[in-house]
């Protein structure tokens, strides 16, 4: 039996997993509100002592970068040390990067756990590479070496945001009065959906809707955005989305010729399966091929959205089947 975590900012997913034939079956699962509590270790012993299994070996996907077995998660305040959780939990542990958890996963995907957004033909293989906004936004490659993918975390979402056009420089100006040095995280991720709403509704784009100001006090205020943006309840609410959107495709571009993943790009996490619609109509893909002269290789990359929200645990649970303690 593995134990298997998916720990982001907003939720702590836990669950077992049995191997069965090569494959990985769920037993159970778990869903911890992350910042009602003050560390993982919490989480995992209340999860293990609750259920009375006691499984060979865990593996837990963090939000963060994980450096020697450590790792400061980036959107919680917690410090994760490998060796201190393994004892506190008496298990062999492993501690890698929640993408490089999704990454893991997508060889554990089916056909119906993933939506095209373009259609490549012809055979498709080397690198892959995964984007996931969220609480904050993640990247992972998967390199190629002609037989298997080696999985590779990476912190590309901390990269410099790099505005396209007129109103996305006026948007740089804006987060970076704010915060001074300006991240793709601070656009690609929840948090980054709403100042990117309130930029807009700064620089006079649109009237603010009195239900919707209300959606955003009351509940998670970029879940009410996208809502009232794919309901058309808002159309300040949809000028942001679009904006985000185009980011998003560009800087998913970005990761493809970075990672060089002619073997697919793969949009994971929290927010891409919710706003399918939006990724399905054309604005994404605008963004994603406008590349001047390496259009044609970005036209080559297969680009699927992840519908299964259990991809980082199923990652983390292969990790843990593949690397078990020797990491």
């Amino acid at each position: 039996m593995i134990l298997a975590g998916d720990i982001g900012g907003t939720n702590a997913r836990l669950a077992y997993f049995q191997p069965q034939n090569g494959h990985l079956r769920l037993v159970s699962e778990r869903v911890f509100p992350s910042r009602e509590h003050s560390e993982l270790g919490d989480i995992v012993s209340q999860f293990l002592n609750d259920s009375g299994t006691r499984p060979e070996v865990a593996c837990f996907g963090i939000a963060g970068p994980v450096r020697n077995g450590r790792v400061e998660t980036s959107n919680l305040p917690w410090v994760i040390e490998q060796s201190s959780l393994a004892k506190r939990i008496h298990l062999p542990t492993l501690l890698i990067n929640d993408l490089e958890a999704s990454a893991w996963g997508i060889g554990a995907l089916t056909p119906a756990d993933l939506v095209a957004l373009n259609h490549v033909s012809g055979p498709v293989s080397g690198n892959q590479a995964v984007i996931a906004p969220g609480t904050g936004l993640g990247e992972a490659g998967l390199f190629w070496d002609g037989n298997r993918h080696h999985v590779y975390a990476c912190e590309g979402g901390h990269t410099d945001f790099a505005p396209q056009g007129e109103l996305q420089i006026e948007l740089l100006r804006f987060l970076h009065a704010r915060f001074g040095h300006v991240s793709y995280e601070r656009v690609l991720s929840g948090p980054g959906l709403v100042n990117v709403y309130e930029f807009l509704r700064d620089s006079g784009a649109g009237t603010e809707s009195p239900e919707l100001v209300a959606g955003m006090k009351s509940a998670d205020p970029a879940a009410a955005i996208s809502r009232a943006a794919l309901d058309r309840s808002s159309s300040l609410a949809e000028k942001a989305l679009d904006l985000w959107i185009s980011v998003y495709g560009a800087e998913a571009s970005n990761l493809a010729l970075k990672a060089m993943s002619t073997g697919g790009l793969f949009l994971t996490g929290g927010i891409s399966p919710k706003i399918l619609s939006k990724l399905s109509a054309p604005l994404f893909m605008q963004a994603f091929l406008d590349k001047g002269r390496l259009r044609p290789l970005v036209e080559a990359i297969p680009v699927q959205v992840v519908t299964n929200e259990k991809a980082g645990l199923l990652g983390a649970a292969r990790c843990a089947a593949v690397r078990g303690c020797r990491s």
